[in-house]
């Protein structure tokens, strides 16, 4: 089984989750079942894809898990513009997450084109 801990995509996933719920905690409470869980779904999507990924026995179900990684990373850069658009995520704090995800949304279509080749 690959390891995804020792993954660059999985850590900046990872990561990215945990400053996600930091920053949707101050979101207005009528968003709670709206776009602050829309947005951390879709952050937690990426982490836990890329590790069922890593268990799965044959390459192609690995990139097709990383894939729906990308896709959920995707998701969450929206979201963050979206939030930041509303006033939820100050400009402050949307920046260095959007570098987060940018940052991941690279490594993880990089690995994607590695194993695909």
């Amino acid at each position: 089984m690959r390891n995804p801990k020792k993954l660059k995509a999985f850590e900046l996933a990872d990561r990215l989750v945990l400053e996600i719920y930091r920053a949707t905690h101050g979101f207005p409470r009528e968003e709670i079942y709206g776009v602050t869980s829309q947005l951390r779904r879709a952050a937690v999507s990426v982490p836990t894809n890329i590790v069922e990924g890593c268990a799965r026995t044959s390459q192609k179900d690995y990139v097709h898990f990383l894939t729906i990684a990308y896709a959920s990373l995707a998701e969450v850069g929206y979201l963050l513009e979206l939030t930041n658009r509303l006033g939820y995520l100050s400009n402050d704090a949307f920046q260095p997450l959007t570098n987060l995800q940018q940052e991941a949304y690279s490594v993880i279509y990089g690995l994607i084109r590695s194993l695909s080749n």
